[in-house]
């Protein structure tokens, strides 16, 4: 129930929606016990009565009224309803979209894309049957059937037992049902998420898997856990057939059980009939509310899967988080500090001490270097030697458990974090492009610069006749992933934005990997170019992009072992040296 509990206070964010929705079906619930009682008084007047046409037309006039009433209290219910659904999905992905941003690589690097994606996605619509019919049922379930036993009781005390009898049967059968339910809804759920992030791994990796031949072998693989998906979503079907056919069998005889009794008490004169036939109509309508709540708990029971990992993200904790006020808390905040006056341009970053465990291993153990203004600095190591950690440091995705990062004396963790993000910027390994236009890609960083400056940066990547010779120029549209473009010129376009944005500090995830010789000459040559005149931090791997580096930083086990300036490192037994003959050796 712990996350149904989430699920409630997510509905009170937009309480005003929800107290319309439950008021709405409360009116039609009250709308319809008057229904009931003018049909009642109108048949008991002609039938028994004798009365015409214009002594019960009062009657009919006001159950005309009130069968409209009741439309629109119902229509204005539902309509309330879905509005409620829309704002809480919607306000739910922006909130986790935005979460997850604020978790950084530090965590989604952990995680599979595709499932990710369907959380936001496929989840979020998920929950669209919980907020949209099962809460305000539940309300209606717990409202209408004590408004109709508060009536029914003076009027015929010996059907009214009969109803609080019968009544929590199908809240048990409910409840019964809904274990099973919630298992094979859990397992649909778990099975969707795999095969949604499997099918997206099998999609980005198409062009290696086609390279070495293994591409229509996916498509058995992906047969088979297509159909294990349709065998738990029919297991899922099964379940929902049941029980919707054992509450509607509930609600049906114990509706019988009341038309039973009544029925004899009317022959045996014992009840009026304007009342029996009152009760009659109620009958029904007092079982409903459950029934329809019955209805919407299996749909239910699989938005609280969904809403288990959403909200098992959503209260994941940030190592960096944003202050009420725009301050960062975290290790080592200081809650009381300014707002900082620190140039990159001319402050040096300092790490002292900085030691630092992401996961359950130590990355950095102690390292001390500095950063100084204009300066390229090469980071080198072997894979799990922390080069990632540094550079996740100083993009606030982390932060050190131990020493302490500084800008010209302002301790790092005492800036605020968008103020911070505004003077850096990261270009990974393999950059994110976006489905949309060349321009738009390149604007990512810089929404509202002029095409002027979008043109200026791609002619500083090496990229402007690229795209000159596309068939719509910056405004081709080059699909996600950047379909259109080869490895090379997604780099350089990644490399454009950088020059865009113009801030001071930039990290590079080496761009040149995995690129032919041309390629690579070509970028290393823009890179010497974007480093120019800012502070940069280059995690290296290949050996131009380190000869271009003014200092040299060599990592082995989260420690500095090494640095100095390309040439001085290179020397026999040295660490740097190791590094690169293995390089060439693999090259």
């Amino acid at each position: 129930m712990r996350f149904n509990r989430h699920l409630l206070s997510e509905a009170l964010r937009a309480r005003g929606l929800l107290l319309l929705t439950v008021g709405l079906g409360t009116a039609a619930g009250v709308l319809l016990v008057a229904q009931a009682w003018l049909l009642a008084r109108a048949v008991d007047g002609v039938f028994l009565q004798g009365q015409l046409l214009a002594q019960v037309a009062p009657l009919l006039w006001g159950l005309l009224i009130v069968i409209a009433a009741r439309a629109l209290a119902t229509t204005g219910g539902q309509v309330a309803a879905g509005r409620l659904a829309i704002r809480i999905k919607h306000d739910l992905r922006m909130r986790l979209a935005e979460h997850l941003l604020a978790l950084g690589p530090s965590y989604t690097g952990g995680e599979r894309t595709g499932e990710l994606a369907t959380t936001l996605t496929e989840g979020v619509e998920a929950l669209d049957a919980t907020f949209r019919q099962y809460l305000p049922r539940l309300a209606l379930a717990a409202i209408v059937p004590v408004a109709i036993l508060l009536v029914v009781f003076p009027i015929d005390p010996l059907s009214g037992v009969v109803l609080l009898l019968t009544g929590p049967l199908i809240p048990l059968f409910m409840v019964l049902i809904g274990n099973l339910a919630r298992g094979v809804s859990r397992q649909q759920w778990g099975t969707l998420s795999r095969l949604s992030a499997y099918f997206l791994d099998v999609v980005q990796g198409l062009p290696t898997l086609k390279l070495f031949g293994r591409s229509k072998e996916q498509i058995a693989i992906i047969g088979a856990v297509s159909e294990r998906f349709r065998q738990t979503t029919m297991g899922v079907l099964r379940v929902a057939f049941i029980s919707a056919f054992a509450l509607e069998m509930i609600g049906t005889i114990s509706t019988a059980i009341v038309a039973v009794e009544v029925g004899l008490r009317l022959l045996a004169g014992r009840v009026a009939f304007e009342q029996a036939l009152f009760v009659l109509v109620l009958a029904p309508e007092f079982y409903l509310p459950m029934r329809a709540l019955g209805a919407s708990f299996h749909a239910a029971a699989e938005g609280a899967d969904a809403a288990e990992r959403i909200f098992g993200i959503l209260y994941t904790q940030p190592t960096v988080s944003v202050e009420p006020d725009g301050r960062v808390g975290g290790k080592g905040a200081r809650p009381s500090s300014p707002a900082p006056s620190f140039d990159l341009k001319r402050d040096v970053i300092r790490f002292t001490q900085v030691t630092c465990y992401p996961g359950e291993r130590r990355a950095l153990d102690g390292i001390t270097f500095d950063l100084a203004p204009g300066e390229t600095v090469a980071l080198v190591g072997s894979s799990g030697a922390g080069k990632s950690t540094v550079a996740h440091l100083l993009l606030r995705f982390l932060e050190p458990d131990g020493g302490q990062i500084a800008v010209g004396g302002t301790p790092l963790a005492a800036i605020p974090l968008d103020y911070w993000r505004r003077q850096i910027v990261w270009v990974p390994q393999a950059p994110a492009l976006f489905a949309g236009s060349v321009a738009d890609n390149i604007r990512l960083g810089r929404p509202d610069a002029p095409d002027q400056d979008v043109m200026h940066a791609a002619r500083m990547a090496d990229l402007h006749d690229t795209i000159a010779a596309l068939p719509l120029g910056y405004q081709t549209p080059i699909g996600e992933g950047g379909a259109r473009l080869s490895r090379g010129q997604a780099q350089r376009l990644a490399l454009a934005r950088v020059f865009l944005v113009d801030s001071p500090l930039v990290i590079l995830d080496e761009a040149t990997t995995h690129l032919d010789p041309v390629q690579q000459t070509r970028l290393t040559e823009t890179i010497h170019r974007l480093t120019a005149d800012r502070t940069a931090l280059i995690i290296a791997h290949h050996l131009p992009t380190v000869d271009h580096a003014d200092r040299v930083l060599v990592l082995d086990a989260g420690r500095v072992v090494e640095q100095g300036a390309p040439h001085d490192l290179r020397g026999r037994g040295s660490v740097f040296t190791g590094l690169l003959d293995a390089a060439e050796g693999a090259g």
